[in-house]
């Protein structure tokens, strides 16, 4: 009587099930990491993200006077998309102030592309605090009201619309 080997090892199984185990995490780090990542890159037209001109509100001496009736100037601030979405609030009175908004909804308050509205914290004497408008609804406009922490009675609101062309 002969006895037969195998003609094949066990080599080739464990070839195989190598090969499925690293397809699975290769489409795994894929699926995890890599797309969602592309998925939150958010696409901006360039005539955004560099408007012909800047809108810049100032934030005047005596600002933390509640007596003060003038503030943030000018109060209320109409930026169109492409145009004046860049705004720059420049500190020129003597005592740090704020950026902060009124709303803590994150559908009010956060920009696609620029990320949370508000300064990250006070904005010194002779600084400014920036923030590039990005988003607009398509019917009407989107408004952001803000205030200074330290000092509440500093009102301001931010009108953002597309512009017409």
């Amino acid at each position: 009587m002969s006895t037969t080997e195998p003609t094949s090892s066990h080599v080739y199984g464990i070839g195989i099930l190598v090969t499925i185990v690293a397809l699975g995490m290769t489409i795994g780090w894929y699926t995890m990491y890599w797309l969602p990542e592309e998925n939150t890159k958010v696409s901006v037209d360039e005539h955004i993200l560099h408007p012909s001109g800047e809108t810049i509100i100032n934030i005047i001496e005596g600002s933390a006077s509640p007596e003060q009736k003038d503030n943030y100037v000018p109060k209320l601030v109409q930026v169109q998309l492409t145009i004046d979405n860049h705004v720059i609030w420049k500190n020129i009175d003597s005592t740090p102030h704020t950026v902060t908004p009124d709303s803590h909804d994150k559908a009010i308050t956060i920009d696609p592309w620029s990320g949370e509205f508000g300064s990250p914290g006070v904005v010194l004497s002779g600084e400014e605090y920036e923030f590039l408008f990005t988003e607009a609804p398509p019917n009407g406009a989107k408004v952001i009201e803000y205030h200074c922490e330290p000092h509440p009675w500093m009102k301001g609101t931010v009108e953002i619309t597309k512009s017409r062309f």
